[in-house]
């Protein structure tokens, strides 16, 4: 990765965790769970809206941690909305993939949701953030299975 493009990344982190999209508590939501990071005290509660025809209506999220686990929920639920419960479930996957395997999962980060979340990819330099940029993800996975509560100590 490019010093310019490293660079781009960690201003994006910052911008989102200094100032996350959808941090708040929505008046209607259908899905909910809370989320945990007992390593560093992350915790993220995350709150969805699926309309019948099963799309993201809204997204968002309260909680508190670090500016990488932060902005990963920022990001997420930018991008969530308007997505289908089926897409959210495959993106979950590819961010888990872009963030844990060595060469990033193979993402195309000229797809649009990926161009987005491309900031997250650096942390699979750093085995120890990962955890912290998965978070708001598995917590979102956990919401739409219907479990109340997640930890990234969790095997899921």
């Amino acid at each position: 990765m490019s010093d310019d493009l490293r660079e781009l990344y960690q201003e994006v982190i910052l911008d989102h965790g200094r100032n996350p999209r959808n941090c708040r508590h929505p008046d209607a939501t259908t899905h909910v769970a809370h989320g945990h990071n007992p390593l560093c005290g992350d915790q993220l509660d995350v709150y969805l809206t699926v309309g019948e025809d099963d799309r993201i209506t809204e997204a968002a999220f309260e909680g508190r941690g670090c500016a990488i686990s932060v902005a990963s929920a920022s990001l997420m639920t930018e991008t969530l909305r308007g997505k289908t419960l089926t897409e959210a479930k495959a993106l979950f996957q590819k961010i888990h993939e872009m963030c844990t395997s060595d060469d990033g999962g193979g993402i195309d980060f000229t797809d649009d949701d990926f161009e987005r979340l491309a900031a997250l990819s650096g942390v699979r330099q750093f085995p120890m953030r990962v955890k912290c940029a998965t978070l708001a993800w598995h917590t979102m996975k956990a919401a739409m299975e219907g479990k109340s509560e997640v930890s990234t100590e969790d095997d899921s």
